[in-house]
Formats: C-alpha cells, structure tokens, sequence
C-alpha cells in the first residue's frame, strides 16, 4: 500500500458520522474496500487502518509470545476498543460514541493521515501537540534520521572506523 499524505479538517455530523474526504479515499488502493479498522490511538486520538493493513498489523501481533505477560498485555491494550468499520453509500464511517469519549472528539475532527494509517483528532488536541513542537526541531530531525541506513559503532571501542568508509564518488565528472 502507498503510503497516505494529508491532513483534513471533518466535522461530524448528528449521529457521530464522520465523511471521509475524497482527497483522502482516492489514495486507498481498491483492494482496501470500504472496510476499515478503528482503535484508540497511542496517544488520545483514534487511529482508523485500511483493513487490509489492520490484518498486516494483527498478523504481526499473531507471530508474538503470547506465553509472555508484557506480550499479552500490549496485545489486549492495542486491540482494546478496536471495532471495523464499514463506509456507507454516502462515504461516511459510523464513529462508536465510546471511542470518540476517549478521543475526547465531540464535531470537529482533524484527519491525519500518514504511512499506513488515518489519526483522528480533537482540534483542540491536535492543535496542542503541534504547539509543542521541539525549540530545535532540525536537532531532532538530525537525532532521528540523521544516521539512517548507517551501522551505531562504538567508537571507544573501534576508534577510526568513520575513517574507513570510502569517500563520496568524485562529482566532477
């Protein structure tokens, strides 16, 4: 599945509908269906997943020790509240009352939609999390992916070893 870009301001409509764009639906594969899966977000927000990636990510949690507590126990609280979810002819999705009391979502609703997944937020929330955006969020960007793809080496251990890696291919051609 490509991977899902945007963010949607929705409201919700009397009956705790919610319209999923169509900016946002075009981007679903067909074989998504209309079938999604909702849950409790890791933080308070809900996470809504295209079905068939709801089924990757269960697969995974499948492949766990469920022997072990810790295992068990973060299986329970991450299928916790998940319910699926149908799109209506309408294109609406039914939201459970339960779920959206945890979320904390009551009209409005920002849509955040990224890698494999669709957060629904408070704007209230969603707003505040934005506001504490890191004082130095290039520092971070540079914690997190500045090292992608190269191998953490001890460098009391194995000084030099930065050294040894071939230079960039000359440029100048």
């Amino acid at each position: 599945m490509m991977p899902l870009l945007g963010e949607f301001e929705c409201r919700l409509d009397a009956k705790a509908r919610l319209v999923l764009p169509a900016a946002l639906r075009k981007q679903l594969p067909v074989e998504c269906g209309e079938r999604f899966v909702v849950n409790r977000g890791f933080e308070q927000h809900l996470t809504l997943y295209p079905f068939m990636e709801w089924q990757r990510i269960t697969a995974e949690l499948n492949r766990l020790n469920l022997y072990v507590k810790k295992n068990r126990d973060f299986v329970r609280y991450f299928h916790r509240g998940a319910n699926e979810l149908e799109l209506d002819g309408s294109g609406r999705l039914l939201l459970p009352r339960r779920l959206l009391d945890y979320a904390g979502i009551h009209e409005a609703v920002i849509l955040l939609a990224y890698a494999n997944r669709i957060e629904c937020w408070d704007t209230t929330l969603y707003d505040n999390l934005l506001s504490d955006e890191p004082a130095d969020f290039s520092r971070l960007a540079e914690e997190i992916m500045g090292g992608a793809g190269q191998p953490e080496v001890d460098e009391e251990r194995f000084p030099g070893f930065r050294d040894l890696a071939p230079a960039p291919p000359d440029s100048r051609h």
